[in-house]
């Protein structure tokens, strides 16, 4: 084999964990596969084949042979044996990743130089792999282990892969997109944030905001088309939720994580925009909730003391308060998108859904530049009116641990549209099961006080309550809000106005306009892949 490139397919027998082995590399598939082969030959693969694309190598060190007990049994054979090692993701359960090591033994120098050469050739190949990252860590984020997560999990795999960091801790809120703001980023190859959804957001804003400005975009029009960012964003979790590193790769695992940045893996996410009166208030990719989850949120910042179970505390508070708002909601059909929110179809690796969304999306805007089909004007917005427990709007499925299935399951992370859910009025024992429904495999969609919408924009004015009387009972109910023991207990107590939860921060504009941009960034990510298949550690 000594003429044989890296453009060929290569096999020979060598040795795994003192067994004799028949190894292929196949460049035109990309992978490299073991499997026992006692008798003379290579042999065909078996059962118990090893096989892992190149594309998952963390990378192949020359192995030091020294001291090694190779004299005696199998190895009597070998007068001096040659080793290299192939670090390598080896997929584990519940989507989890693992680094895992295989040692590869060979008789000849000639042999163990082509193979190393060959694998380091392939390697260099994948040019999506980054190599200088800026690291943002929160050390108070979540239970506050940001920084020994990093130091212990991740940094050392980054170094296994010979990527490059510059770290900066957090010191104070918004550091991260300040710094994204003043710094040159275009020495960079992505960003790391370590923390919770929190920290992503921030940096989320920080580096869309700072493509604007480059670009020349003002952000404040709502009508303006913004830039997607070069650069891809990786999330190691270190929160309280990660919700969004759990519906892009289906588990919070820092080890994970980082192996998804290793092998360069690259997503692209929808980004909402929520603007009131031509101001940009924030960028949202989770959750945008009005009503129920906006008055959890808006609790939970006066109970910070009580730390995590304030979003417990929070939460039954909220759900006894029974508060509806009334409202107005008009939103523009997502008629582009390929499926719908209730067929059951969730957004996976490799998804056609956004594929052929964004495809059909990018038609209608070049029929709509060139006068070929209706303009925005004249688009249909639909328009509903009435009394809501909770208003949501998801851009992905909003899954965690808690929320295995999330809040939409079949909400697509890149097909340009954002699930809109409205819960109207309804009793408590009613809204109760609803909540239930997202703990659970059932559809929280098949109640007839629930409506889901899959729109590319939408807005919302809420209609403020009548004036209160100025009654001892009155200013009562202003400083406590209503009090629920006046009415029956299927009933909902209206308030004048809630606040948005924008990804977990409080907006306190009730009047809200909101457009989805498709893919406007990337991660280091590739969705949650179907039927995940563990691995040997072979």
């Amino acid at each position: 084999p000594g003429a044989m490139g890296a453009a060929e397919p290569l096999r020979s027998v060598l040795w795994v964990k003192q067994q004799r082995c028949a190894v292929s590399l196949d460049p035109a598939r990309a992978l490299l596969r073991w499997w026992r082969s006692p008798g003379p030959g290579a042999g065909d693969p078996g059962a118990d084949a090893c096989t892992v694309p190149i594309s998952e190598i963390i990378t192949v060190e020359e192995t030091d042979v020294n001291g090694k007990q190779y004299s005696s049994g199998k190895w009597q054979k070998m007068e001096k044996p040659y080793a290299f090692t192939v670090h390598r993701v080896r997929r584990a359960r519940r989507h989890r990743w693992r680094w895992a090591q295989v040692t590869f033994w060979c008789p000849e120098e000639q042999l163990y130089h082509l193979w190393l050469q060959t694998l380091r050739e392939l390697l260099e190949t994948l040019t999506s792999r980054p190599k200088h990252l800026l690291v943002f860590i929160n050390p108070l984020g979540g239970r506050g282990q940001g920084k020994r997560i990093y130091e212990k999990k991740v940094a050392p795999l980054f170094t296994l892969a010979s990527i490059t960091t510059e770290i900066i801790v957090t010191e104070r809120a918004n550091h991260a997109k300040e710094s994204l703001y003043e710094l040159n980023i275009d020495k960079y190859d992505g960003i790391v944030c370590v923390g919770g959804d929190g920290m992503f957001s921030e940096v989320l804003h920080g580096l869309v905001g700072r493509t604007q400005r480059d670009a020349g975009v003002d952000q404040n029009q709502p009508r303006a088309t913004l830039v997607p960012s070069p650069l891809r964003i990786g999330i190691i979790p270190a929160g309280s939720t990660d919700c969004v590193c759990y519906s892009t790769v289906g588990t919070n695992d820092a080890e994970t994580s980082a192996l998804h940045i290793i092998v360069g893996d690259s997503l692209s996410m929808d980004v909402s925009a929520v603007h009131h009166d031509s101001t940009l208030l924030r960028y949202s990719v989770s959750l945008l909730g009005y009503g129920f989850y906006g008055d959890i949120i808006k609790d939970s910042e006066r109970k910070r003391w009580m730390g995590l179970i304030r979003y417990d505390f929070s939460g039954l508070k909220t759900f006894f308060s029974h508060h509806c708002y009334e409202g107005t909601v008009s939103f523009l059909p997502a008629q582009h998108t390929v499926g719908s929110p209730r067929d059951r179809k969730p957004c996976r690796a490799g998804c056609p859904v956004c594929r052929q969304s964004r495809q059909q999306l990018e038609e209608e805007q070049k029929r709509s530049l060139y006068g070929l089909d209706g303009t925005e004007e004249v688009e249909e917005w639909k328009v509903l009116c009435g009394q809501f427990l909770a208003i949501n709007a998801t851009n992905m499925s909003c899954a965690c641990p808690r929320s295995p299935q999330g809040l939409s399951p079949a909400a697509h992370l890149g097909d340009g549209s954002s699930d809109l859910i409205l819960i109207r009025k309804c009793s408590r024992f009613n809204f109760l099961r609803f909540l239930v429904r997202h703990t659970n495999q059932g559809d929280q969609f098949d109640f007839t006080f629930v409506e889901v919408y899959r729109v590319k924009k939408f807005q919302f004015v809420s209609k403020p309550a009548e004036e209160e009387d100025s009654s001892v009972l009155g200013r009562g109910k202003k400083r406590l809000g209503p009090l629920c023991s006046e009415h029956p207990a299927s009933c909902c107590c209206r308030s004048s106005s809630s606040s948005w939860n924008c990804d977990g921060e409080v907006l306190s504009s009730p009047a809200i306009e909101v457009r989805v941009h498709c893919q406007l960034v990337r991660l280091f990510a590739r969705g949650i892949e179907e039927s995940p298949k563990q691995e040997s550690r072979g």
